[in-house]
């Protein structure tokens, strides 16, 4: 299975982002997605599951959750747009991965046997941060993350 991890695209859904995203099993988008056109373009793709994000403010926005857990086979993933907001212990939930977005800075750690990943920023660039965004690539309970830089330095 092969999970795309996207976040704070603020209305900016990069060709890059697409073709990165081709071929998924389900994508997962961290919130400040910018506007419901993105989120019809991501099913488009694969099954998609979203949180809200604190720009996410609009009517459209409403009836998204500020978190989700959903299962991809055997390993749960927990999103949710900041994770300082994070309300449940992963672990103790049985959650293997923890999707976030907010800080636009890509990051992969893991601590305690949970995987915590920050695909970065896919939208406009912020600051000199990458514009990224990750895989999850599960294969019989293993987890392969990798975040990929979708534009160069010059992007905006």
């Amino acid at each position: 299975m092969r999970v795309g991890l996207i976040s704070d695209t603020h209305g900016l859904l990069r060709p890059e982002a697409l073709d990165f995203l081709a071929g998924c099993d389900h994508i997962v988008h961290g919130g400040d997605i910018g506007n419901a056109a993105i989120l019809e373009r991501l099913a488009q793709i694969a099954p998609l599951t979203v949180v809200r994000g604190n720009n996410d403010r609009e009517a459209w926005a409403r009836a998204i959750p500020v978190s989700a857990t959903l299962r991809i086979g055997t390993v749960a993933l927990h999103a949710i747009h900041d994770l300082k907001e994070l309300d449940i212990d992963p672990l103790a939930a049985g959650v293997r991965v923890v999707v976030s977005g907010h800080s636009h800075k890509p990051a992969c750690i893991e601590r305690d046997g949970v995987l915590y990943i920050n695909p970065g920023s896919a939208g406009r660039r912020r600051f000199s941060l990458p514009i990224s965004a990750a895989e999850l690539i599960i294969e019989a309970g293993a987890l392969r993350p990798r975040i990929v830089t979708l534009v160069g330095p010059d992007a905006r």
